[in-house]
């Protein structure tokens, strides 16, 4: 069975897509890793306030499962990192990886 793949796309606030860029890169990224997740890559749309990116997961525990302890984790509180500063929406798509 594949992998559980995400692309989500989130709608950044204006002026704050570089912040939310930087601070995706050096704090949630390690975290996902060190929770198992792997990245498929990220993308920024300037003129839409875009950024999208893809996320799987292939583990013992469900995407969602596997998510929600993420989210429960000391280090991801710790970050103190409220994606509705940030973000004006979200967009998230179950994918399956054809190619």
């Amino acid at each position: 069975m594949a992998p559980t793949a995400q692309v989500r796309t989130y709608t950044v606030k204006g002026g704050l897509l570089d912040e939310w860029v930087r601070r995706w890169r050096e704090e949630i990224v390690p975290l996902r890793l060190e929770f198992g997740f792997s990245l498929g890559g990220a993308w920024i749309d300037r003129e839409r306030h875009h950024f999208i990116w893809e996320i799987s997961y292939d583990g013992p525990e469900t995407f969602a499962e596997r998510n929600r302890q993420y989210w429960d984790s000391p280090k991801r509180e710790a970050m103190a990192l409220d994606p509705k500063d940030h973000l004006v929406s979200t967009e998230t798509r179950e994918v399956t990886r054809v190619y």
